[in-house]
Formats: C-alpha cells, structure tokens, sequence
C-alpha cells in the first residue's frame, strides 16, 4: 500500500505535504492548466478530503517499476456518485512528482468542480493569500 493510500484511509490530511515531491504536479479533473508546488497541492488534496464523502480506495495498480501507481476509487459528493482514479508517479526519493485525478461520468466531474471552486477560498486561506 502507498504511504498516500495509507495517510487517506487513516483520515490523516495533515501527513500529505511530506508524500509530495516539491515540485509535483497536480493534474485535475476539471482545470485544464496543472497545479504545481507541494504547499498548494498538499491544500487542494486537503480541499478535496473536505469534499468527498465515503471515499474509498476499491483497488491499487503498480507499474513494473514501482513508481506508477493507480488508485480506483468511489466517493459522493451530495447525492452524486464518483468513480475515479488517482494516477500518482513517484521519483526517486519515493514521493509524489505527478498527481492525476479522472473522474466520471460527466455529472461527477461537475460536482467535483462545484465543490472544489468553494473550497478554494479555504485553500487561499491555509496558503496566507
């Protein structure tokens, strides 16, 4: 199991800044411009946390190599089920270099993004802006 699984199933947001390289990415399912800095994504996956209810990670996938991971999920947002998978890449330190997030169908993406826009007031807030 990753460290990045083990510190969302142990309900632990404030362990997700040491899992993240200083440069990572952050690829969303709902921005096309990616994020980028572990201070900002380590807020937005702590925006995110806030948003999805009963998340769960259903199944993990390793590449070959140990440094690709996927991590199927389901969760709900209101009313709205989501199926979706987070794509992690680690670099050579084991930790997060690229994050990318898909969601489905179409109407999940959407609440995703309604919900994420409300929380980046927060996410100005935890960064001092």
């Amino acid at each position: 199991m990753t460290s990045f699984r083990a510190a969302v199933e142990a309900h632990d947001p404030d362990a997700f800044p040491a899992l993240l390289a200083p440069g990572v990415t952050f690829r969303s399912p709902v921005v096309f411009q990616p994020y980028e800095g572990r201070e900002l994504v380590a807020a937005i996956l702590r925006g995110a946390f806030r948003v999805f209810e009963d998340f769960r990670y259903e199944q993990e996938l390793h590449g070959a190599d140990g440094r690709e991971v996927a991590l199927v999920f389901r969760a709900r947002i209101g009313e709205r089920e989501i199926h979706g998978c987070d794509f992690l890449h680690l670099d050579d330190d084991g930790l997060i270099d690229e994050f990318t997030v898909m969601v489905r169908p179409q109407k999940a993406a959407q609440a995703v993004s309604v919900a994420m826009n409300e929380q980046f007031e927060l996410i100005k807030q935890e960064l001092g802006g």
